[in-house]
């Protein structure tokens, strides 16, 4: 317990370390971390596998440390060798995390968190299957909280724009299970819930 603990605690450190050099993903990944460990949950997701998604869900971002501020916090369009620097944050979060004993299963799904279902997806275009389920629930997690939340170079969008973007990507971006347990949890209110709760850091 209070090793697992410790995990926790200091894997929260790590994310709040990403967030105070980006003030926009201030409270994004507990966020996401709530999402996805929810998302999971109704998969029918065992313990153990909740535990890691949690802490792979809380530090999906952590490779942003070595991604330059003005990178991350460039009000317009990103150039395409911005674009490439940025493509980089899941391979940088793995290279820290790998080398942790514990948390090299989560090193390996915070690399594949921007891979896309239909294979088009980065670092490695990964193609469903391979991708690790962990990895899925968090790409649709990830994505909601990025399109529901005010960006540097967008404000937030609209509900309804935020459901029609998920179906669109159902089966391309997304794993349709994925998206079909989170739209019921969405339904439910639940979703709605977490967002506006004020301790979801």
């Amino acid at each position: 317990e209070e090793v697992d603990r410790g995990y926790i605690e200091t894997t929260r450190a790590l994310a709040a370390a990403v967030e105070a050099k980006d003030s926009y993903t201030q409270g994004h990944c507990g966020r996401v971390s709530h999402y996805a460990v929810e998302i999971g949950k109704r998969l029918g997701l065992s313990r153990h596998d909740l535990k890691e998604l949690e802490l792979a869900a809380i530090l999906h971002d952590i490779g942003k440390i070595g991604v330059k501020d003005e990178i991350l916090m460039k009000p317009g369009r990103l150039s395409f060798e911005e674009m490439r620097i940025m493509h980089l944050h899941p391979e940088i979060g793995r290279r820290i995390l790998e080398n942790v004993e514990p948390l090299r299963q989560v090193a390996m799904d915070i690399l594949c968190h921007h891979e896309f279902i239909n294979g088009k997806g980065y670092p490695q275009g990964l193609k469903g299957e391979k991708i690790p389920v962990i990895s899925r629930i968090i790409t649709v997690a990830d994505s909601y909280d990025s399109m529901s939340s005010e960006r540097p170079y967008r404000g937030p969008l609209s509900d309804e724009e935020v459901r029609k973007r998920l179906l669109a990507g159902k089966g391309r971006q997304f794993d349709p299970l994925m998206i079909d347990a989170f739209l019921e949890l969405y339904d439910a209110g639940l979703i709605q819930k977490i967002k506006t709760e004020p301790h979801s850091h």
